[in-house]
């Protein structure tokens, strides 16, 4: 998270007219404080459309003193607010050419890969928009490279072999030498991945709406919220 002050936004107002059809897509830089160290780093807003979904804010955060980012989507139409329904996608990864599906990860989705008993929680990685490939070579990273059970001291012979065995793995996911299935399973609904058949139908993507649970709404902060009759008390 960053704190933004307007006056220090190069070029205008952070409210500047832009649009998800401008060509130039250049982003709109912003002078914000890091939370991390406190000093000064850069925010960097872009408004984009993605075929067939919708149009989202990305917002990507980094600061030079500490080295420190973070990355934040958006819905436009929803402004950031959760869906109606949850949306769970699963692709069947059958083609070295699925790497390169754009894929939108929200910061409430999990990841899945069934045949690699692997799951990854709503709050790891944060939100993403990046490719298929970007996403595995990210959960390798943040499971091997950056694992302090592997880098460490306290890493046992049996775990750091069975780490970099995953690691492994996945490195052959992405040559293609092996198939599997990739869930997102976002309950806000506002995840994303490329149908490369589009407007057809994705012969190896599946698409659920569902409706969410107790738990998951609780997660999401969504049962303190009150609706009913907030118009009548306003």
């Amino acid at each position: 998270m960053s704190v933004i002050s307007e006056e220090n936004v190069r070029g205008g107002s952070v409210f500047k007219d832009i649009s998800a059809d401008d060509e130039d897509w250049q982003p709109t830089e912003i002078e914000s404080l890091c939370m991390n160290c406190y000093q000064n780093g850069t925010t960097r807003l872009l408004l984009t459309k993605i075929p067939f979904f919708k149009e989202i804010i990305v917002s990507s955060f980094s600061c030079a003193n500490c080295s420190w980012s973070n990355t934040e989507i958006q819905s436009v139409k929803s402004g950031g607010a959760t869906e109606e329904l949850g949306t769970k996608i699963t692709l069947n990864i059958t083609d070295p050419s699925d790497m390169s599906r754009d894929l939108l990860k929200s910061e409430t989705c999990s990841v899945l890969i069934p045949e690699l008993e692997f799951e990854l929680g709503m709050a790891a990685l944060g939100g993403k928009f990046t490719t298929v490939e970007g996403l595995l070579k990210d959960i390798k990273d943040l499971i091997v490279a950056k694992n302090p059970f592997v880098c460490g001291d306290s890493g046992t012979t049996d775990r750091v072999q069975k780490l970099n065995e995953f690691g492994e793995k996945i490195d052959k996911v992405i040559a293609g030498e092996i198939n599997v299935h990739i869930v997102l399973d976002d309950p806000a609904g506002n995840s994303y991945l490329q149908n490369v058949y589009a407007p057809d139908p994705d012969p190896e993507m599946v698409i659920e709406k569902y409706s969410r649970s107790f738990e998951q709404n609780e997660e999401l902060g969504l049962n303190d919220m009150k609706t009913e009759g907030y118009q009548q008390e306003n």
